[in-house]
């Protein structure tokens, strides 16, 4: 006996779907991309690799065919239309890559347990995450829809590491174990930083009228940020060279060479930190 449906949902669902229809190739060939490209870019996320300059050229070939169709799928679900990012996106990947490679060598460096740059780009997931991350921000750059969010959503759901595409990021990034980092779109983050599991990196209000407005923290060059620390708001300013104790709670800004404790007190560089301030 078949169950008789209810004619009111289906009728919101209909509505729902035909306001709502994205191409299962969004949602599917963002995760493709995203391999494709850091397959192309290191060998160590590839299936297959060809080490000649024709297979170099095929595997490019096919990220910027597979960035097109995605381009027009989401132009489709947004009703936008716009010159193509795919010849930008190429131009400047070369450039990406470069700034990968110095964010592999300063994991690298910074960790005793890593043993080589191919454990980094083969095992770690701050490295993965990273990596997602310039190839999204390259695409946000260049006002491509939907896709950066796809491709940084895809690196969170693999690594739970949570970096919108739209922060800005210095070179000689490092993020180490990874698990529960956040940071939001506006964060503004220095060379040399490198921060550690369940950093936040977040705005002090979620109202929706400050969607334009810088929300999140800006992070100085030579940085270090502990397990657990949590900074807040737009105005707030770590300083350069200055170390954040684990699980500290910071609101406001802090003057280079600093150290803040996981008491949110802040002294200077030099003094004795707590002996449980920088256990991981």
């Amino acid at each position: 006996m078949t169950t008789p449906l209810p004619q009111p949902l289906v009728e919101r669902l209909v509505a729902t779907r035909a306001r709502h229809a994205v191409p299962p190739l969004l949602r599917q060939g963002a995760r493709r991309f995203t391999q494709q490209v850091l397959g192309t870019l290191f060998p160590h996320f590839a299936e297959h690799t060809d080490c000649s300059a024709h297979g170099v050229e095929e595997d490019l070939w096919r990220c910027a065919e597979q960035l097109g169709r995605l381009e027009r799928a989401a132009s489709t679900v947004l009703n936008e239309s716009g010159q193509s990012a795919v010849p930008h996106f190429l131009s400047r990947l070369e450039a990406v890559h470069a700034v990968l490679e110095e964010d592999a060598a300063a994991i690298f460096q910074g960790d005793p347990a890593a043993r080589s740059l191919d454990e980094v780009l083969l095992t770690y997931p701050g490295f993965f995450a990273i990596a997602a991350y310039r190839v999204a921000h390259l695409l946000f750059e260049l006002k491509v829809p939907l896709l950066p969010r796809l491709v940084t959503e895809h690196a969170h759901e693999r690594t739970g590491i949570d970096i919108h595409p739209g922060a800005t990021i210095g070179r000689r990034f490092c993020i180490d174990h990874g698990t529960g980092v956040v940071i939001g779109e506006t964060t503004h983050i220095g060379n040399g930083v490198k921060l550690y599991q369940g950093v936040t990196l977040g705005a002090l209000t979620v109202e929706k009228a400050l969607a334009d407005k810088k929300r999140h923290p800006t992070i100085e060059d030579e940085v270090v940020i502990y397990a657990g620390a949590t900074i807040l708001g737009g105005g707030t300013v770590v300083g350069h060279h200055s170390i954040v104790a684990g699980n500290a709670w910071l609101t406001t800004s802090v003057p280079p060479h600093s150290i803040v404790s996981r008491r949110s007190e802040v002294r200077p560089k030099g003094s004795a930190p707590d002996a449980l301030d920088f256990v991981i």
